[in-house]
Formats: C-alpha cells, sequence, structure tokens
C-alpha cells in the first residue's frame, strides 16, 4: 500500500471480505478475499460476479481539439464513434511499439471519457494536450464496478429498461436504484458484461444493492485475480505482465509491436497517420516472438516465467498460467517463438512444472466471441 493514492470508496467492504487491499495502479484493490479465487471464476463463467475496477485510471477530455488529440494518439478512428458508442484502441510510441491500451468513450459533441490501464498513455496525452484548445480532467471521484457473466444482462434487466437492447461496446446514461450512473457494455472477461460508472457516493449503495438482490441469481463479490484466470482463458492482455517490460530482449529496448502482440486488429482500416505509424507498418513481418496459448498436460498450474523448450532449446515463456477447475485444464498465455506460434506443436514446460503440453491458439474460451456480444 506504499505506493497507493488512490482510494475506493469501497475499501472498507473489500476489507469486511478479507481483502488486504494491495496496490494497483496506484489504488488499494482487492485482489483476493476469504473465499477462493476459483469461486470468483466459476460465479463469471457460470452467473455473474461483481468487481471493483475503480483502480482503472479515467479521465475526461473536452473541448474543440478532443478528437484531433485522440486520432493522433491511438490506432482507432475516432471519428467514427458518436455519443454512446465506446472503442478498445491501443497507443504506440515513436518506435512503433505498444505503450498502452485503453477504452474510448464518447460522452457527447467534442467530449470523450479514455479508461486507461497501467500504461503511460496517459501521460503522453497530458503532453499532448498541452497548447490545445482541450480541457483534461482526471476524475477519481467517478468509482467503476463490473457485474459480468451470464446472468448479469438478467439481473440489469429487472431494474434498467432497455438495458438488453444495448450492443456491444455502447453505454447508456440512466439510473440504478435511483442513482445516476453510466453502464457500459463492456468487461475484461470474455463473458456478456456491464461496467457500472457511478460518483463515488452512490457507489457502496450500488454496490450493495446488486450483491443482496443479486444473492438468488448466483451474483458474488468477485476478486480481482480472477481475472488472470478469465484473461488467459479469453486472449485479454495485461500490460506490463505480458510485454518485455517484464521479459526482455537481451541488449534491446523494452516495447513490444502490435504485430507481436496480436494486437494489430486495433488499427483501424485505411488508417495510416497515428503516433508511431511509420515504425509500426514498417516492422510488420519483423516479429520477434508471438503471444500464443500453452495447454499442459495435468492438473496443476504454472508459474509466471515458466519456460518452453522443444528440441533442446528454448521456445518461449509463460507470462500468465491458469488452471480451471469448470474445464479441468492447465492453461497459459505464452510468449513463443514464431515458428512455434501454431496449433498443436510439442513442446515442454521447465521451471516449477515439468510437464509435456502443446501450443494452442487463442482464446481458449469462446474463440467465436459469441458470447459478449450476444443479443437479447
Amino acid at each position: 500500500m506504499a505506493n497507493s493514492w488512490r482510494i475506493s470508496a469501497l475499501a472498507d467492504r473489500h476489507r469486511a471480505l478479507g481483502s488486504e487491499l494491495e496496490d494497483w495502479n496506484g489504488m488499494g484493490t482487492a485482489w483476493t478475499y476469504d473465499s477462493d479465487v476459483s469461486e470468483s471464476h466459476e460465479a463469471i463463467r457460470t452467473k455473474a460476479g461483481l468487481m471493483d475496477v475503480s483502480g482503472l485510471k479515467k479521465v475526461h477530455y473536452v473541448g474543440p481539439h478532443a478528437e484531433s488529440l485522440l486520432e493522433y494518439a491511438t490506432t482507432r478512428d475516432i471519428s467514427k464513434l458518436y455519443p454512446g458508442k465506446s472503442v478498445y484502441a491501443t497507443m504506440l510510441n515513436e518506435q512503433g511499439k505498444f505503450i498502452d491500451d485503453c477504452i474510448v468513450y464518447c460522452t457527447g459533441p467534442n467530449a470523450y471519457m479514455v479508461v486507461h490501464g497501467t500504461g503511460t498513455g496517459h501521460e503522453m496525452l497530458i503532453r499532448s494536450a498541452q497548447g490545445r484548445q482541450v480541457a483534461v480532467l482526471f476524475d477519481d471521484d467517478l468509482h467503476d464496478i463490473s457485474l459480468q457473466g451470464p446472468v448479469a444482462v438478467d439481473f440489469l434487466a429487472e431494474h434498467i429498461e432497455g438495458i438488453r437492447d444495448l450492443p456491444y461496446f455502447h453505454h447508456m446514461q440512466t439510473k440504478l436504484f435511483g442513482r445516476p450512473v453510466m453502464i457500459s457494455r463492456t468487461g475484461y472477461t470474455g463473458e456478456r458484461g456491464y461496467e457500472i460508472f457511478c460518483k463515488a457516493n452512490d457507489v457502496g449503495l450500488i454496490w450493495d444493492s446488486i450483491l443482496e438482490k443479486g444473492a438468488s441469481m448466483g451474483i458474488i463479490p468477485a476478486a480481482f485475480s480472477a481475472l488472470d484466470m478469465l484473461r488467459v482463458e479469453s486472449y485479454l492482455l495485461f500490460y506490463p505482465y505480458d510485454n518485455s517490460e517484464m521479459h526482455p530482449f537481451e541488449n534491446e529496448a523494452a516495447g513490444d509491436t502490435l504485430w507481436e502482440l496480436g494486437l494489430d486488429f486495433t488499427v483501424s482500416k485505411d488508417k495510416t497517420e497515428f503516433r508511431g505509424c511509420y515504425e509500426h507498418f514498417r516492422l510488420q513481418g519483423k516479429e520477434r516472438f508471438k503471444i500464443f496459448g500453452v495447454l499442459l498436460e495435468g492438473h496443476k498450474e504454472a508459474e509466471i516465467g515458466d519456460t518452453l523448450w522443444a528440441d533442446g532449446k528454448q521456445v518461449g515463456v509463460i507470462t500468465q498460467p491458469a488452471y480451471s477447475r469448470l474445464t479441468e485444464k492447465s492453461m497459459a498465455i505464452a510468449r513463443v517463438d514464431v515458428d512455434f506460434a501454431a496449433q498443436g506443436k510439442a513442446i515442454e514446460v521447465k521451471g516449477s512444472l515439468n510437464v509435456p503440453a502443446i501450443t494452442h491458439t487463442l482464446p481458449f474460451d469462446d474463440p467465436d466471441k459469441k458470447k459478449r456480444i450476444a443479443k437479447g
């Protein structure tokens, strides 16, 4: 907690559930509760879990230059956003290397909210905004709680008219339990889910009401570390844990390309002007590694940093492992040599475990992403 300078209004509720509020992104975050983290994972996959993700940085950019600022800073065509629409975007440095991902929400004319993780995109945007007609507001009064899982829409439909019609990556201004909220159909789980943005003074009532009224539907509070299990299954990267900031190349500066991370889809079609664009396009086909999946034999979970081997040579490193009691599979996200980024390559895991494995396409769960985009 030494580095925490941001406080969640739900901190006491997390402590009551057994959390020690470990620091993440400057905020004390409920990484664990007294309950087994697998319970949180299973609730989100089968019912729904409620998670406090207020540690995400929420920043408003408002003014005549807001669109042009974000147009250059991100890989997405911001001009296609309209009030109520959002988009997942990445941000690069001048060397064409990934520094952050974010969701950009259009909240009104010349008004955007950018939700950042732990990368340096926020700082870059702040510098870029200097001298432009754009106001920048870092908003920690705005809290973000995430209701994720197959019954999330059924629960919310009892309290919010029209929620079933809200498309993926859209948001709406409404009221929940009499309090003003912005509800976004987004999340970091691979499930159909919703993020609920509300004032700090209102988040306690909303949190308590969801858990009380949703208990009969199987909704429980979910620990933040459940995201590690969910993201492995759903191919969701977490900066810097999957990046060269944590797994450096010898004699090379930290930084990975979108081609290496499998995030090149975040560059909007026909968009050729953005920070780092020239290096980004030049580096296509020059990948040093690929993010890929690993399916391990047995029922034990590997550890971060376990290495992958074939024919007496190291061919990769595990960046995030997971074991699911639901599927009885031991899986991992890994950085692998380009030649091994193909389904079914025989490899061996060495380190905390010494077991056979195969390379496996991502995502493991719902490869067609039908759950998160379901209608009705």
